[in-house]
């Protein structure tokens, strides 16, 4: 069966959603299906295309098995909502354009949310296509976007809810990265049909093991006796990173914690003028790296820091880099509410929370790992065992299949 998967993000931009779409194409392809990707000319988050797509339209090329199809995206390193939505918009109408004329019929298209946007461009597809249209929905907008300030405009967000709604009840079936965002959609529209499709690790990938003996600390700088706690990711509004630097601030008279803050995004330039305010030397911001360093980067560490903003629609979010994390045993510390507390702290005993924005129960979680380092290790192993019997990609890919193929019956 035909199986065309629609996303402004895929490598080899470097990021969750890219990675976990990466992932359950292989696996989709291994399976049996005819796969391909519709995707942009690769710019995230560094918002600028990368050499080899630049002054392009279009492109096709063969990755890992895959077939790769690209369109042309509007990128800008201005900030504000106009120029996000050129970005949005520009692939929306490119994306459909190339798929109306070089694409052929598909049996399945799975598009990725967010971009809301992008759901019309698989809608309309799936008519003239004649597919089964699967909307996954990994974060809701816009509602997320309104909660957070970021979206205040009450036409704009009328307009957005109004698609939203039309899409939910045009789609052959939502998935939803987390029960959270499955049980808001369920809640909404009774009755349609919804799975949960979660995110996960790649155990074959994350090998503790065969990154032991990196040499990553020693190449930034950093001892075998310094304590050092990562946050890998998008430094943007949603995760509330300042929390980190206000507990360094707190703990600044221990030398030997060092708090790595890996990613780059739109809170980046504020995060680092406020460390120099605070004139930190136990924070250290580094720049992106590619997926295949990022094990070692993880190995190398002793803990993750997770924070959200406390807010009660990230209650219903699991952040992606605590899969990574546990798959390399390594403890966390999570700053969130809801369903990725219950599942990782409460049932499997991987880390220790702290309360969202409060600097000083992050600096508490933070002692009481150093305090106990038999609890540090306990945490990693329970965490990796609890990962790699739930949230397994291989396993993940499979009972989606298992799913669809039902469906079908």
């Amino acid at each position: 069966m035909k199986f065309l998967i629609l996303t402004q993000y895929f490598p080899p931009e470097v990021g969750a959603p890219q990675n976990r779409l990466y992932d359950l194409a292989i696996r989709m392809k291994r399976m049996g299906y005819d796969v391909s990707v519709l995707t942009a000319m690769p710019n995230y988050p560094q918002m600028e295309i990368h050499e080899n797509f630049r002054g392009k339209w279009f492109s096709s090329e063969i990755m890992d098995e895959l077939k790769v199809y690209r369109s042309w995206i509007y990128v800008s390193k201005k900030k504000g909502v106009f120029f996000r939505l050129l970005n949005y918009f520009s692939f929306v109408f490119s994306s459909f354009f190339y798929a109306l004329f070089k694409i052929n019929e598909q049996d399945f298209i799975l598009v990725e949310s967010p971009p809301l946007f992008l759901g019309k461009t698989a809608w309309l597809l799936s008519k003239i296509k004649r597919s089964k249209l699967i909307f996954n929905v990994s974060d809701l907008w816009p509602e997320s976007a309104e909660r957070l300030g970021i979206v205040k405009n009450r036409f704009f967000l009328r307009m957005a809810y109004w698609l939203e709604a039309f899409l939910y009840k045009r789609s052959w079936l939502i998935t939803g990265q987390t029960q959270g965002i499955v049980k808001d959609i369920q809640n909404r529209f009774p009755g349609k049909r919804c799975y949960w499709l979660p995110n996960g690790v790649d155990l074959n990938f994350f090998k503790t093991e065969v990154y032991l003996n990196s040499i990553w600390r020693e190449k930034h700088g950093f001892t075998s006796t310094h304590f050092i706690l990562l946050y890998a990711g998008i430094i943007g509004h949603a995760q509330g990173l300042e929390v980190i630097l206000k507990a360094a601030e707190r703990l600044r008279e221990n030398s030997n914690i060092k708090f790595v803050l890996l990613g780059s995004g739109p809170e980046k330039e504020k995060l680092v003028s406020l460390k120099e305010e605070l004139n930190l030397e136990n924070v250290f911001f580094l720049p992106t790296v590619t997926k295949n360093e990022m094990p070692s980067v993880v190995a190398s560490c002793d803990a993750a820091v997770i924070p959200l903003r406390k807010l009660e629609i990230f209650k219903g979010a699991i952040p992606s880099k605590i899969f990574e994390n546990l798959g390399m045993r390594k403890p966390i510390i999570l700053g969130v509410e809801g369903e990725a507390k219950e599942l990782f702290i409460d049932e499997a005993q991987a880390g220790i929370f702290f309360e969202p924005e409060n600097d000083e129960s992050l600096s508490f979680a933070v002692q009481e790992l150093i305090a106990y380092p038999e609890k540090l290790k306990q945490m990693g192993d329970n965490g990796y065992a609890y990962v790699a019997e739930k949230f397994e990609r291989n396993r993940i890919a499979e009972n989606f299949n298992f799913y669809l193929m039902d469906l079908m019956k």
